[in-house]
């Protein structure tokens, strides 16, 4: 019997067009921000963000940095919001059976109206769908309710992460959304390099892990986990990793893609009186797990108490 925990119950399994329809809709918004901003390290000039409203670009440069705008998908109000630094606004309901072509095609047309020129590569990316963003009329499966859900748990996710990121005096990127992958993250780095990637991996992955880091992420669902769930993983996955104890108990090792990675559903969290306390607990472990095998300075990337400086 849960007593103080009020996380909205977030499911994979019955909503996996829901949730494909909106992972679409990230894809487009996050394409968008991808074709106007500047290169950053490690994909990080890609992402989306959760905010009061519901997921944003943040602003994106345009007219040699002149001006920006925004492009946000505003849960709360049910539609699709553009803001421009000249005070412009336009927006799109979205309506109950709104397809992934309709999305896209009504977002274009505004960006144009704005006299915003989009050129994006406007096929989905590794999702194993052929046809183009204004082609996909099947994928009309927007829920307000879901959507409701889901924005509710990242944006309480994020909170927590932005907590524990900011106990780590190193090198962390934002807490942010990948598009590609639908997951939220944040990210440590010990400062050092990776060992590099063999010639024929992909160049997302060659500048992703191009140093020693360690992940957090939380996602909600797909075909081969298919529950939502926090993980972490550290790269390069240092040897006895998975010899390490989490936290809580029911946090576990999995094998993913072949190297261990710490694991703890939302289902398991949901049962906890204080979830936030045990995800903090959760991540700190993988942290801690991740850091001694992998010989990182933990002492010095401590972030000591105001009172301490």
């Amino acid at each position: 019997m849960r007593q103080t925990n009020q996380l909205p119950e977030l499911k994979y399994l019955g909503n996996e067009k829901k949730k494909l329809t909106l992972h679409l809709f990230f894809q487009i918004m996050g394409k968008i921000r991808m074709c106007f901003t500047p290169r950053k390290n490690h994909w990080w000039y890609t992402t989306l963000y959760v905010n009061e409203k519901g997921f944003t670009t943040g602003p994106v440069p345009f007219r040699d940095g002149f001006e920006s705008f925004s492009v946000t998908l505003n849960i709360l109000e049910n539609r699709v919001e553009v803001f421009t630094s000249t005070a412009e606004i336009r927006s799109f309901r979205l309506e109950k059976h709104l397809s992934v072509s309709d999305f896209y095609n009504y977002l274009i047309s505004i960006l144009k109206e704005l006299d915003i020129d989009v050129k994006i590569n406007g096929r989905p990316f590794d999702l194993g769908i052929e046809k183009r963003f204004s082609e996909i009329e099947d994928l009309q499966h927007y829920s307000k309710s879901y959507a409701m859900t889901y924005w509710k748990t990242f944006l309480w996710v994020s909170s927590v992460f932005k907590e524990f990121s900011g106990r780590f005096y190193g090198k962390t990127c934002p807490v942010h959304l990948y598009w590609h992958s639908m997951d939220i993250a944040v990210t440590r780095f010990s400062g050092k390099k990776a060992p590099p990637m063999p010639k024929d991996s992909r160049i997302s992955d060659k500048d992703a892990y191009s140093h020693e880091c360690i992940s957090f992420g939380f996602w909600a669902g797909d075909e081969n986990i298919q529950e939502p769930a926090f993980y972490s993983y550290t790269y390069p996955s240092p040897d006895g990793l998975d010899s390490k104890t989490l936290e809580p108990d029911k946090a576990n090792w999995i094998i993913n893609n072949g190297t261990p990675m710490a694991a703890l559903t939302y289902a398991d969290l949901l049962e906890m009186d204080n979830p936030r306390k045990v995800l903090l607990e959760f991540l700190e472990s993988a942290y801690v797990a991740g850091a001694e095998q992998a010989e990182w300075d933990i002492e010095g990337f401590k972030v000591p108490p105001l009172s301490e400086l």
